[in-house]
């Protein structure tokens, strides 16, 4: 089963990626991780990334998109996958289908996290960031033992300037101008499934495990 997660920023995609890999046994394949494990491994794509960053400049989507494809080479990979972080765009979907038609593989549907502005300004409002190894905190739904200290290594933890409100605001009009083509494209593929992520983590699990569910049953048939 190969499952793509959609939704604008704080609706909960990494946060469900995780827990949803751990209850299906599918693997979890975040862009964000990809991009910070081949830096981090000083891999021959995490250098020419590396390059890019260092000068302040987005990685271009080709970088990304061959992290991506040697990710989909590796064994565990073979019985699905959980895809976070990617496609971002309508453009980046079609070289997806493109990706896996080459290993004989496509994606099964794609899960749209639905979460309302109050409740995406009251989640990112609230997230603090280690400026050491990047780990995430929230003042009110996931708080540091020791204030602004982050757990995993002592360093100080701070808040994201695009975690303010104002600038939450212009980042979820950005993302709904990107994403209105990407989602067509998936509709139109009768593909996109929505799901309400305004509740609790548990809640939200417990909606798309029932999707899952549903949609595995009706294949059976």
């Amino acid at each position: 089963m190969r499952i793509i997660l959609l939704g604008p920023p704080g609706a909960g995609k990494g946060t469900q990626a995780k827990v949803l890999a751990e209850a299906t046994h599918l693997s979890h394949i975040s862009t964000g991780d990809l991009l910070r494990h081949n830096v981090a491994g000083n891999t021959q794509l995490g250098n020419k990334a590396k390059d890019f960053m260092n000068k302040g400049m987005l990685v271009p989507d080709e970088l990304v998109t061959q992290m991506l494809i040697e990710r989909l080479k590796q064994p565990d990979t073979q019985k699905g996958f959980i895809l976070d972080g990617y496609p971002r765009n309508l453009a980046q979907a079609e070289t997806l289908d493109g990706i896996l038609n080459n290993l004989r593989a496509a994606v099964d549907f794609v899960v749209y996290l639905d979460a309302s502005e109050s409740v995406i300004i009251q989640r990112l409002g609230g997230r603090l960031v280690c400026k050491a190894c990047g780990a995430n905190f929230h003042v009110t739904n996931m708080p540091p033992k020791r204030d602004m200290i982050c757990d995993n290594c002592s360093s100080e933890l701070y808040q994201r300037d695009d975690d303010k409100e104002e600038t939450i605001r212009k980042r979820l009009l950005v993302y709904q101008n990107e994403v209105t083509g990407l989602v067509s494209y998936y509709r139109q593929r009768n593909k996109l499934y929505r799901v309400s992520s305004d509740e609790g983590p548990q809640v939200v699990l417990d909606k798309i495990m029932q999707l899952i569910k549903a949609l595995d049953d009706s294949a059976k048939v």
